[in-house]
């Protein structure tokens, strides 16, 4: 459709004898458009000054920018590593520390503890019942008795284990002596309300933690 004649386009200039009966001021572009211009010269990688030109006349700009997002993202506490822990003897017990009757009450919580994971332990309880509960449960505080081994000193040593590791047990004996006994190739004796359970140490070669997830295969013997 053709424009009428005595029509003028929309963004058309207004003429200067009408800008003073309409009270109209010219507008001062002149430091906003020397900023403008460098920004985009800075800005655009490619163009020419006219694209440039045909940006200023045609398109709005955004000259602020958004706030950056300030908040710091919190780091998870990274922990020691096994190394670390032994370099700085976490794991030790202080001579003053190796004490039997120090560790009575320890072994009377365990009692109980087992004693619920196993239902009561009633007489009538099934002692296989007893014997799987023992290998996924946490130990600390079981009295445990070596009754073979590979290694002949290791066999009669009885104590309550206070320290277990994925390889040994650390327990404490009635003489009051912190022995360490690797668990391949060793058979450990735990008697509990009656029940005696022999564990062989070859089969649980996991931390305390790992154990509780296992399926075990009972087995009748072991090479020693």
């Amino acid at each position: 459709m053709e424009a009428r004649k005595n029509e003028a386009p929309v963004n058309a200039q207004v003429p200067q004898e009408l800008s003073g009966v309409l009270g109209l001021k010219p507008l001062v572009w002149s430091k906003a458009k020397v900023f403008t211009q460098a920004f985009l010269k800075k800005s655009i990688p490619s163009g020419s000054k006219s694209d440039v030109k045909e940006i200023l006349s045609h398109k709005a700009l955004v000259l602020e920018y958004g706030r950056k997002n300030t908040k710091c993202k919190q780091k998870k506490a990274k922990g020691l590593n096994a190394k670390q822990k032994r370099d700085l003897k976490i794991f030790d017990i202080k001579p003053e520390h190796q004490k039997y009757e120090l560790f009575l009450p320890l072994h009377d919580l365990w009692k109980q503890y087992i004693t619920d994971l196993c239902n009561g332990l009633q007489p009538n309880t099934n002692p296989q019942l007893v014997q799987g509960k023992l290998l996924k449960a946490d130990l600390h505080g079981a009295i445990i008795k070596v009754v073979r081994s590979k290694c002949a000193a290791y066999v009669g040593l009885t104590g309550i284990l206070i320290q277990e590791f994925k390889h040994i047990f650390k327990i404490i004996t009635k003489k009051d002596k912190l022995k360490v006994i690797p668990k391949r190739l060793s058979v450990f004796e735990i008697e509990v309300n009656g029940f005696v359970s022999h564990i062989y140490g070859s089969g649980i070669e996991q931390r305390a933690s790992e154990r509780s997830a296992k399926k075990f295969k009972y087995k009748g013997a072991i090479d020693l």
